[in-house]
Order: C-alpha cells, then structure tokens, then sequence
C-alpha cells in the first residue's frame, strides 16, 4: 500500500516536472528561438563541412565532384608525410603556437593582476579601454603597423641608430631569428587586452572577506596577490588553457604570410600557408584536405592530453 503510495506521487512529481518546464519554455520563445538558430549554425558551418573531409581520400577534381572522383585511400596523406616541407612547416607552426600560448596567458594574466591594483577608476578604465581596441583590428591592418614599426626607417630602427648607437638599420624580416619573436609581439599587442578581460571578471568574483583577512594579518599587495589572487584564479586559467591549447596548431596565417620572404621562408612557412600552396595554388585540394585533417587529430589529442593531465592533478576541466 505504501509502496504504491510512493509510486503515485513520484508519478504525479515528474508529471508536474514536465508540465513546468514545459510551462516555462513557452515563456521565453525568444531565447528558444536563439537557441535554435545558434543550434542551425552550428551544424551547418561546423559539421556540414566535415563532410568534406571525403576529398581526403580521393583524387578529387572540382569538375567531377565527390561521387566520380577517384578513390586514392590513405595516398594524399603518404605524399603529404613524405613532403619536407610539410614537416618544416608543422615545426614552425607548433613553435610558434606554443610561444603566442605562452606569452597570451603570460601578458594576460600579468596585465589583468596590475591593472586590478590600480586604485584610480577613471586611470583604470581608460588603460583597459585603450588596451582591447587593438582586438578589433584586422590582422591585415596590424601587419602594415608591424611592418612600418620594424622598417628600416621606422620606429624601432631610429631608436637603435639615434639612442643605442647602431650604425646601420636591422633590417628584422631578412634575420630568421627575429621572426617567430615579431610573430608573438604582434600577438601580443593585438590581444593582450581582450584576453585580460575574463581574467578581470574573475578577479571581481573573489570574497573581499578573504583580503580584509590579508590584511588584518599584515600582508602586502603583493602577498595578497600570491596567496590569494592567483589561487583563486587558476580555475579560470585551466579551463581557458584546456581550450586554447587546442588552437596551439592555428598560429595565425596573414602575419607570416604577409611578412614572410624567400629568405627567412624555412621560419616564416607555416601549415596553413602550406595548405595554400600546395592544396589551392596547384590544384592538389585532397592534400589541402589531408593537411587540415592533421592539424584536427593532432589538435584533439592535445585537448584530450591536456584534460586528461588536469583530472590526475585535481584541477578543473571541460570533460
């Protein structure tokens, strides 16, 4: 008796349950509809493409398309394992994917830290307000700034010739060893702001009562900041890590295709210049393909590696 009972008014919970939620759906039609047409793009500009991936495994022709084109299998991605250059390209573009991670989470946080000690609002608001407008640059602009600032007549060289004594103007895009540091400057001057942003955002979400506590003890600014900012921060910072180091393969492609040359060509060629070349300018569209393939695979491992990592040390993750 008591059994059915319980069995009724569990039956009857969900049924209002339902009824609720449903109740409260039809109450919000418009962020259903957002929803739905967030849920629309998705699939069609993430997922429909990925069916493209088919050109991977096919001699593909434009003039045929996917049904008549020739079945090659796994041979686009033995031409493209025994291409040199596809290596060098996969160096450059990790190496400078891993510098433009570092220094983003680096300046990120570091700004975000001394700006949050700024104790004039009006000073404050102006810095960061200045400091994210560089986000909203194309990068085709940010290069010309770039190249302009490092000409041998810029900026940088006038400086060199007329405070630090240098006789002659560097000329930076012809010394391979300046390129990746140019590549992760620009980088950083451009989203240095932006990313500081969330970081800021986080830093308002933490009790007061834990830096009255600070100071009560005596703790300076900069104890406060170790023992009680950075702590509370690394959430944040795991997760946004975890995402972007998935992007560690996505190293940019106008500045080193724009600032790029013959002669710095071996630092300068990354992966999706590559693609560009090899898989557009001749034609070769299933190398392109399988080249992007890679830098997927090569991306989810990292994702999963790195969440894997942060779930055995205790840390926040996506999955």
């Amino acid at each position: 008796m008591a059994r059915n009972t319980i069995n009724s008014l569990s039956s009857a919970d969900l049924g209002v349950k339902k009824t609720n939620k449903w109740a409260e759906a039809k109450r919000q039609p418009f962020l259903l509809i957002s929803s739905a047409l967030l849920l629309i793009y998705g699939i069609i500009f993430y997922y429909v493409p990925v069916l493209g991936w088919i050109t991977a495994f096919q001699d593909y022709k434009p003039a045929k398309g996917f049904l008549k084109s020739q079945w090659v299998g796994f041979a686009k991605f033995q031409k493209l394992f025994e291409n040199k250059t596809f290596y060098l390209a996969f160096r450059n573009t990790l190496a400078m994917g891993v510098i433009n991670l570092v220094f983003h989470f680096v300046t990120a946080i570091a700004f975000a830290l001394i700006l949050n000690e700024v104790r004039v609002m009006f000073a404050k608001k102006f810095v960061q307000t200045i400091s994210y407008m560089p986000h909203f640059l194309s990068w085709i602009i940010v290069t010309a700034i770039v190249r302009d600032i490092l000409a041998s007549d810029g900026i940088v060289n006038e400086f060199l010739m007329n405070v630090c004594g240098n006789k002659m103007p560097i000329d930076f895009f012809a010394v391979k060893g300046y390129f990746w540091w140019i590549v992760a400057f620009a980088n950083v001057w451009k989203e240095t702001g932006w990313n500081a942003i969330i970081y800021l955002a986080a830093i308002t979400a933490i009790d007061p009562s834990l830096y009255e506590a600070a100071d009560m003890d005596g703790a300076s600014r900069f104890q406060k900041v170790w023992y009680i900012t950075l702590p509370s921060l690394r959430p944040t910072i795991m997760i946004l890590l975890l995402i972007n180091i998935g992007n560690v393969l996505n190293a940019g492609f106008e500045l080193q295709y724009i600032l790029g040359n013959d002669v710095i060509s071996d630092v300068s060629k990354i992966l999706d210049v590559f693609i560009l070349d090899w898989g557009i300018s001749q034609f070769d569209f299933s190398l392109g393909t399988a080249a992007g393939i890679f830098k997927s695979v090569i991306a989810l491992i990292l994702v999963c590696l790195g969440n894997w990592t942060a779930k055995r040390t205790g840390d926040e993750r996506l999955f």
